[in-house]
This record gives C-alpha cells, structure tokens and sequence, in this order.
C-alpha cells in the first residue's frame, strides 16, 4: 500500500511538470540519438577529428531546431494519457520539419570547418533514432500510466455496457482518474466476437443477458452504459437488465452531440434519463447543406426564449452564422439564453419584441435585414387556448401573419413556420391556429422570392409545459402521477434533433411546403409515467401510484401525422417527408383574418371558434 501511495504522489508531481519532465526526457534522448547514430556509423568508436567541434556543433544544431520544432508543433500542449497514431504522426511531422531547417543551416554553412564535416549519414541516422526515442518515451509513459492506474485501488466495482472506443476510453479514465470513483470489472457488448477479449486490461464477459448473473458472481456496485450512439431499445434493454439485477448506481455516457469533440471524460456521466429510454434513435444529418444555409447568414428566432426556440438559436451557432437575433417579449428569458451562447464565436442580440404588433415587426425586420426566420414564437398549452381563444388567434394567426408580412417587405431569403402534428384534424383551438398559420405561410410563398416553409413535429422531451417537467414534479413531492387517460399516446423527439431536422428541411426547402418529420413510434403516456417511477428507484402503484384524472378540453386520445386528404413525398432526407396539401384560397383567407381581427376585440369565443370551422375545413371542436 506505502509503495502504491508513492507511485501516485510520484505521478501526481510528474503531471503538473509533465512539460518541463518531458522536454529534459527529449532533449536526453536526442543527445543520446545523436551520439549513438556516430558509433553506428563508425562501427562503435567515434574518429578523434570527430569528437571536438563537428559532434558538439551537430548536436547543438539537431537538438536546437528539434526542440523548437515540437514546441511549433504542440508536442507539450495534448494528452499524454490519450497518445495514439495521430501524436506518433506529429512527431514524424517535426522531425521533418526540423531536419529541414537542419539540413539548410549545414547548407548555407557548408564552409564552417566544424558543421561542414559533419557526416550526412550521421545527420540522417541521428533523426531516425530521434523519432524511435520520442516516440517511445510518449509510449512507455502512457503506459506506465496505465501500469500505475491498475495498481490504485478503490471506487466502485463497475460494469461497462459497450466494448467500442467509448467503453475503451471510460476505462482508461476511469483507471487514470485520481481519486477513482469507478473500478472496472468487465465488459458486456453483444457482438459475439468481442466476448473473451481485453481492453486495457478488462475482460468482455459477454451480452447484455448476462448483467443479472454478472452482478451476483462479481459483487458489482455500479453500471455504466457506454454507448453514445446506440438507439433507445439498446439503452432500456441495458437499463431493464441493470433493475432486475438490483443494481441502483446505472450512469450512461451522453449522446454523441454532446461529447466535445467525441472525447469522454467522467465528469460528463449523468444518470440515465427518461429521454435515454424514448429518444436517443441514431440519425444522420446532411451537416453540409445546414452549413451552407446558415453559414454566415443573419438568422432570427422568434419565441426565443421557449423551449424550441432556444433550442434552435443553440444549435444555429455551431453553423457559424454571422448573427443570431434572439426576438421574444420575455425579457428574463432571452437575457438568460444570450448569456449562454456568449462564448460561441457568433454574434447573438437579444431583441424584445411582440410580434403581434405588424409595425414593430416590420420596422425591426427593415433594420435587422435577416437572411433567415425560424418563427418558433407561438401559444402551445392546448387546455389554456381553448380557455382564451383570443389570444390563440392574436399570436398564432395574426402574430404569424405580421412576421410573415415583415419577412417578405424585408426581402428575408428563408421563412421557418414551426407547426405542430395538432394542426392535423385538430379538435382545439390551438390545433387550428397552428393549421391556420401553415395557411398563412403557403399563401405568401407565391409573393415574390421569399421561400416559406412549414414544419410539423410532435411534443418535444422535457420542452416547457410537456407532460415529463410535470410528471417530475409530481414525483418530487411524492405523487400521484396524474395521467388523463390509459390510452393517451403521443409522439416525442429530442429537442436537438427537432431543431436540426427543421434546419434541415429549411436547407431543402423550394418554397410553399408542409414538411412532416418522422418521429418514430407514438409512446403511451401511461407507459412513460411507469418509466420515470422506475427511474427514480422506485416501483409504480406501490412506492408511487398513477391516477386518472380524465382528458382535458381540447385533447385528443391520438395525435396524427396526417390527415385522410393529405398523402406525403419523399424528400432526400429519410426523416423528413412533403404533405401533399391543397393550394390555399387566398380570398377565403383574407376574409377569415380581417373577420378574425374584429372577432378577437370583442372576445367571442364561440364567433372565433365559427370562423375558425371556416378557415379550416378539418377542424371540429370537442363538445364541451
């Protein structure tokens, strides 16, 4: 044990050194390099004219631009504990360097006695041997590293679940880690062909099936779920295995959009989540074609400040565009998202505005001149829309219009509707506005160049409002989980995956469509409510009961994708499909909306509710 603690401080004291440690260990080994390529040349004895000025003068020049070489090419700035390939070919990159600039020095002062006599035989062996020492004491230290790191001892005796580069760099930093919070034990991947195997050290000891057994033989404490690119059925799989087994400490690597830069490190392990087990489906992306529509470009969010809008201006910076215009009448809440995208290298300016007022949209818009619009900005809350229809069709109709107006006087290139799969046969007010504003964007696509594209997608995980916050607060205060009915199921997606895949279709867009995203299979909303009870550690209907509390004005059992008139198209994105809709009656729709203005200052519901029947053929209100 005294010898163990020894090694650790020892190692400890040679980290926060590492750069002057490791630049003494390079400048010994190429003193060392350049002394051994003369006795090879010279078959073990160095020539007396030799061993004065032309040895001392040749090392000097070798050992001077090798060190400023690898200071050039950050040979002290990377992880030691991550050497790989790649560092090896940096070496090889400096070392090229320096002997060129060696070589041209020799060159230019062919005609000093000491430097011209230096043998290029010599000169090359020197450089070869350099490279195999450097490269080696990078090598040897990594693995000493991992030497010491298996002979510390303490953390919890761990399961990997994945034997790939994730599972492989977990392990390796979970061994490097000081203190170690995680001792792995073994591996479980269900490629067959990895079973019996070693990484750094630690076994795979077979499939998924295995962890109940695993966990009794092996007196494991903890499981950590390495697979930042498996779907959700591989994840609850993993998870369900873990509960059985009794296991209470199951952590999962996150999605691989939100590693940086792909590494792992263990801070980043959180517990798994209710969006692990529903949303974490791979998918592809044509990165390219969202960079080149947004790259450099001026892009507003409107409803910024929401949980969709704030998404979308978080993942428009990582496309570098010129500025972000962050427009919302919540003030907290525009300053809070600013002030976390501050440290991207992108101009974001919150602006404070409502749109339903038309001059101040068109005013802004004149002076903000963006390229692109994502009009995330809408009421969402079905129950409370059907309470105050008013202010549905104040935002969602006639708020859309007026940024849609001020988009097209502004000559804005792109306009992004974010709608809702509510629009389709809807039966609530909020349903129908969304429907309505799908209108409103079809219709102005035939003014002038201004291409308007629509977007519909279903609830989002842990968006602001949606059934996952309140169920986590009801569990928080001990439940019951209220349930509106045993059979309510709904689609759900990621946030960040919404928000890209409408990137993605505004990219693709020509103008006037309705785009449809897939969002995989509908969830029972009771099934999610038994998920996020498991979650927590307990058991549903005994730790915690479910409840039934009866649908709420404006919902449906069932939301679709389309309705009986519409059919889809492909587009040249797998997730993302083209409603095929009938082309608007621009005439009926400008009655509706001048109707709907007057309407709205009186506050009837049932004359909005009228017009809205008449606007939107598909819309049938629930009896009340």
């Amino acid at each position: 044990m005294e010898h163990d603690i020894r090694g650790e401080s020892l190692y400890k004291r040679v980290r926060e050194h590492r750069q002057g440690v490791f630049a003494a260990a390079d400048t010994a080994a190429i003193a060392v390099a350049v002394v051994l390529a003369f006795l090879l040349r010279f078959d073990g004895r160095i020539p007396a004219p030799y061993l004065g000025g032309t040895l001392l003068c040749g090392l000097g020049l070798i050992l001077g631009s090798t060190l400023l070489s690898f200071a050039i090419f950050r040979l002290y700035s990377f992880s030691w504990s991550h050497v790989g390939l790649e560092d090896i070919f940096s070496i090889g990159r400096a070392l090229l360097g320096s002997a060129l600039f060696a070589g041209l020095v020799l060159l230019m002062f062919r005609d000093t006695p000491a430097l011209a006599e230096f043998p290029r035989s010599v000169f090359l062996l020197s450089y070869v041997l350099i490279f195999v020492f450097t490269g080696g004491i990078r090598l040897a230290k990594r693995l000493w590293m991992e030497s010491l790191g298996g002979r510390i001892q303490g953390g919890e005796r761990t399961l990997i679940v994945g034997a790939g580069d994730a599972g492989a760099q977990l392990v390796r930093n979970a061994l490097l880690a000081s203190p170690r919070l995680y001792a792995p034990v073994g591996f479980v991947d269900d490629d067959q062909g990895k079973h019996g195997t070693f990484i750094h050290g630690v076994e795979v000891l077979g499939s998924i099936e295995r962890i109940p057994e695993l966990v009794s033989e092996l007196r494991l404490e903890a499981m950590v779920i390495a697979l930042p690119t498996a779907g959700s059925k591989f994840i609850r799989r993993a998870v369900e295995a873990g509960r059985q087994a009794g296991l209470s400490a199951i952590k999962i690597v996150p999605p691989l959009e939100e590693l940086l830069h792909g590494e792992i490190s263990l801070q980043q392990l959180r517990e798994v989540q209710v969006e692990d087990l529903l949303g974490r489906e791979a998918h592809s992306l044509d990165t390219e074609s969202i960079a080149g529509f947004l790259q450099g470009k001026r892009v507003l969010v409107t409803g910024a400040a929401g949980s969709i809008g704030s998404e979308l201006a978080k993942q428009a910076v990582k496309f570098f565009p010129e500025t972000v215009f962050l427009l919302d009448q919540d003030e907290s809440g525009i300053f809070t998202v600013a002030r976390e995208l501050e440290r991207s290298r992108v101009s974001v300016v919150p602006v404070v505005a409502d749109i339903r007022s038309g001059e101040r949209m068109t005013k802004l818009f004149g002076e903000l001149r963006p390229d692109v619009v994502f009009h995330a900005a809408a009421y969402k809350h079905v129950p409370l829309m059907e309470q105050y229809p008013e202010e549905a069709v104040r935002t969602n109709i006639l708020g859309t219009g007026a940024v849609a107006a001020a988009a097209l006087h502004a000559g804005v290139k792109t306009f992004v509707f974010v709608s809702t799969d509510k629009a389709v046969n809807p039966v609530s007010v909020m349903g129908a506005s969304k429907r309505a504003g799908e209108m409103i964007c079809q219709a102005f696509n035939q003014k002038n160049h201004t291409r308007f594209v629509s977007v519909r997608f279903g609830n989002v995980l842990d968006s602001r409002g949606s059934v996952i916050p309140l169920f986590r607060s009801q569990l928080k205060r001990g439940g019951p989980l209220e349930v509106t009915h045993p059979e309510m199921k709904r689609y759900f997606m990621v946030t960040s995956e919404a928000c890209l895949l409408v990137m993605q279709a505004g990219a693709i867009g020509e103008g006037g469509e309705v785009f449809v995203l897939d969002m995989g299979e509908p969830v029972k909303i009771l099934d999610l409510a038994y998920d996020m009870i498991r979650l927590s550690g307990l058991e549903p209907d005994r730790d915690i009961p479910v409840v039934f509390t009866g649908m709420r004005p404006g919902e449906k059992l069932f939301e679709e994708i389309l309705s009986a008139e519409e059919g889809t198209a492909a587009t040249r994105h797998h997730k993302i499909f083209h409603a095929q809709l009938p082309l608007v009656d621009e005439g009926k729709l400008s009655t509706a909306l001048e109707q709907l203005k007057e309407v709205v200052q009186q506050g009837s519901k049932e004359d909005i509710r009228r017009i809205l029947r008449e606007l939107v053929p598909t819309y049938v209100p629930q009896e009340t």
